[in-house]
């Protein structure tokens, strides 16, 4: 059984930030995924992922991206790699 695909987009809601939920949003609808997307903006929750520059990408607990914004084909490589 699957369960569902935590993402998470850790940055403090910079444009950069928000380029990166829309292409994981993206992404995600065209893939036809069930997941669920969490924004953190706390900085020391993005600091405890080790995380020094956002925007970052989480995929089920695992830092994928840092610092950049992706692609849309970008998110869907690393959601297809889940």
């Amino acid at each position: 059984e699957q369960t569902t695909m935590n993402i998470k987009i850790l940055g403090t809601g910079c444009v950069k930030c928000n380029r990166l939920e829309d292409a994981t949003r993206a992404a995600v609808a065209n893939l036809g995924l069930d997941v669920e997307i969490e924004k953190v903006t706390d900085p020391g929750e993005i600091v405890s992922w080790g995380v020094m520059s956002t925007p970052a990408l989480v995929i089920d607990d695992e830092v994928v991206m840092v610092g950049k914004v992706p692609q849309v084909a970008e998110v869907e490589q690393f959601l297809r790699a889940r």
